[in-house]
């Protein structure tokens, strides 16, 4: 298991122009797997000049090679999936099941995206009036700055590399501080196939907000693309406003998850532990809140609670447990406060709910008698928890589901027309209808209100990495 523990800049790995290392740990235990190289503004500075650089060279490149090279990255990922895993699983912590699944998640963008290179369209026609032709092509938007976070440092970095790649955009990629070696590791797969020197860059500021900063205020930079706190997002949009920076923005989530009427239990609890447990519940796209209807709501608790307490939780290298740790005590602390304070409000503790001594571990927690409006039930947790709200109609579900700021993602279980019914009345930029995972690379993620803007995946997302020219030609 090996990666790269430098900057990537302008096709070489190098240390911080003032040789500061920040630790990377393992949350599973606290033990160091590396010192990593802690950019400074100069060097991110340094990435944007070598991005500027190489724009040209790399937007006239035919859309064949660069499809190429990026078939060649999804080639290498997937040969090389199980080591991809283990050093996802070792700097994150979560489950090697879920970093095994991250991993072909990561590498099908490489895929996807090197058959969207050659397809990148355009228009042409003649204007009503008769007195021109109007031609619009889609040229490549330029330097683009990709911010990711460390709940799927995999996923999230070829989800902005692939597309921005394949339009003809150069990038300077800043990972999550807690997970630079999974960054770099697929980094270094784009220098290995042969992606030209400048074309993507790697840097990792302990001091993320002023380095960003900076590089927003480069002038070469049209392009940011951030997925990670609504919060930060609203800073990064004030920062992006200075030099009217085109923004993506994928942001949190706070998913509803209801289960209507005459729903089939034992599909909607098996569907709610995907959406709940997938990646430990570290996820924008975790089921959050759960909305069940009184009819249903007794048998749906007793078995997500059966289904919670046989999660086995340890250490992710261990290849048997199916919950791996939170990515670190802070994470871990913030999930039990959030548990703790929802008892304190009324919510009943059914499973769960103790932290580990050791390591950054958060049992599965099931909370019942949870108040609509309560903390927890407005918070993104990001952990194991289900905290289950009682629901007596349909309207008042549905009023609740989208009694929040957030609109990234719901879950629906019922009779499939009432569900599909319901999910055309949530506000969310998604919603999974009968089943707990809904991401796809050949589908556009995203979400509404203060989710986010704009679409990653899909034909949409080589779109966020291209704007349209307009050339009118006489007649």
């Amino acid at each position: 298991m090996t990666s790269p523990h430098d900057l990537f800049i302008d096709g070489q790995w190098r240390p911080a122009s003032d040789g500061r290392r920040f630790p990377v740990h393992d949350p599973a235990d606290g033990s160091e797997l590396a010192q990593f190289a802690a950019a400074t503004e100069a060097d991110c500075l340094d990435a944007v000049d070598a991005a500027a650089d190489a724009l040209a060279g790399w937007a006239a490149t035919p859309p064949r090679q660069r499809s190429e090279l990026l078939r060649a990255c999804f080639e290498i990922l997937t040969a090389e999936r199980e080591t991809f895993a283990a050093l996802i699983t070792a700097e994150n912590g979560k489950a090697y099941a879920d970093a095994l699944g991250e991993a072909a998640y990561a590498a099908e963008f490489f895929r996807w995206f090197a058959e969207e290179a050659v397809r990148i369209g355009g228009d042409f026609r003649l204007s009503p009036s008769g007195d021109k032709t109007i031609v619009v092509r889609r040229e490549p938007i330029g330097v683009s700055i990709l911010v990711t976070p460390w709940n799927f440092p995999a996923a999230m970095a070829t989800r902005k590399i692939a597309p921005a790649l394949a339009a003809g955009c150069s990038v300077v990629l800043k990972p999550a501080g807690q997970t630079p070696l999974t960054a770099a590791y697929v980094v270094e797969v784009l220098h290995r196939v042969g992606v030209p020197a400048g074309v993507v860059n790697l840097v990792t500021p302990v001091h993320a907000g002023p380095a960003v900063r900076a590089m927003l205020h480069h002038p070469a930079v049209r392009k940011l693309s951030f997925t990670g706190s609504t919060e930060v997002g609203r800073l990064l949009l004030r920062e992006a406003a200075d030099q009217v920076i085109s923004p993506s923005m994928e942001l949190g989530g706070n998913a509803p998850f209801v289960v209507l009427p005459g729903a089939d239990v034992v599909a909607a609890v098996e569907g709610a532990m995907v959406a709940k447990m997938r990646n430990g519940g570290s996820a924008c796209t975790a089921a959050n809140r759960f909305y069940v209807h009184s009819s249903l709501i007794d048998d749906f608790t007793s078995r997500i609670a059966q289904a919670m307490k046989s999660v086995t939780m340890g250490p992710g290298k261990d290849h048997r447990n199916e919950l791996g740790a939170l990515v670190s005590p802070e994470e871990r602390d913030k999930v039990a406060g959030l548990v703790d304070r929802a008892v304190g409000e009324g919510a009943t503790l059914t499973l769960g709910g103790e932290p580990t001594a050791v390591g950054a571990f958060y049992p599965p927690t099931v909370l019942t008698d949870v108040k609509h409006g309560s903390e927890i039930n407005q918070t993104e947790i990001f952990g194991p928890v289900t905290a289950i709200v009682e629901f007596t109609n349909v309207d008042e579900a549905v009023r609740m589901a989208n009694d929040t700021v957030y609109g990234l993602i719901a879950y629906v279980y019922g009779d499939p027309t009432r569900a599909l019914s319901v999910a055309q009345r949530l506000d969310a930029g998604m919603v999974a209808v009968n089943r707990g995972v809904l991401s796809d690379p050949a589908a556009p993620f995203g979400g509404t209100k203060q989710s986010g803007l704009g679409r990653e995946g899909s034909s949409e997302g080589i779109l966020e990495f291209l704007e349209e020219k307009y050339i009118g030609i006489e007649v």
